[in-house]
């Protein structure tokens, strides 16, 4: 999945286990897990990008999925949006200790975005009407949600459909991707 660049995906996982922990963007008992719940839940989801796209992740919290998705795929341009402070200057941090060159860090409330890009993506932010409420006026029309959902994505869905019909969804689709024993669902909506 990482093909040559699984070292630096190494590196940001024992960055998550130890840093990631004492600043609390993951919790210490997500260490054991990281990489089936956390790292491969969301590498899984890259190949559904399309070559060269503009990625926005949006309360990219720790990096998950926008970092993970710009260690595997270095075509990608990624935009890690996320308000809060003490974030930013940890995406910061790991950007540069990683050496990753297609990331920008963006310190804002997703609605006070005005970019626009191909695909845009968030996992574990907020339910899904509000999420569609933030990250569809970042979708350019062609262009794709990529929310990263549990098991209730499809009760969530059934709640926001009018909404994001509403916002400019042309199609919706619930797909799995099979990552072990964590499946990774994703609520794919195209403007």
């Amino acid at each position: 999945m990482f093909s040559t660049r699984l070292s630096v995906v190494e590196q940001f996982a024992s960055i998550l286990a130890s840093d990631g922990v004492t600043r609390g963007l993951i919790g210490p008992r997500e260490v054991p897990r990281l990489w089936d719940r956390h790292i491969l839940n969301s590498a899984v989801v890259e190949p559904r990008v399309p070559q060269g796209s503009t990625v926005a992740d949006v309360g990219s919290g720790a990096g998950l999925p926008g970092l993970v998705w710009a260690i595997a795929r270095p075509d990608l341009d990624v935009t890690l949006i996320e308000p809060l402070l003490r974030r930013t200057v940890f995406l910061d941090e790991v950007i540069e200790t990683l050496g990753l060159d297609n990331v920008t860090v963006v310190r804002a409330r997703a609605e006070d975005v005005h970019d626009v890009f191909d695909v845009v993506t968030a996992r574990a932010v907020a339910p899904l009407d509000k999420l569609g409420r933030w990250c569809m006026p970042l979708v350019r029309p062609g262009g794709v949600l990529l929310a990263l959902k549990g098991r209730a994505a499809q009760d969530e869905l059934t709640a926001s459909t009018a909404t994001l019909h509403r916002l400019g969804a042309t199609s919706i689709v619930v797909a799995t991707y099979e990552n072990g024993d964590v499946p990774t669902t994703v609520v794919e909506v195209t403007k």
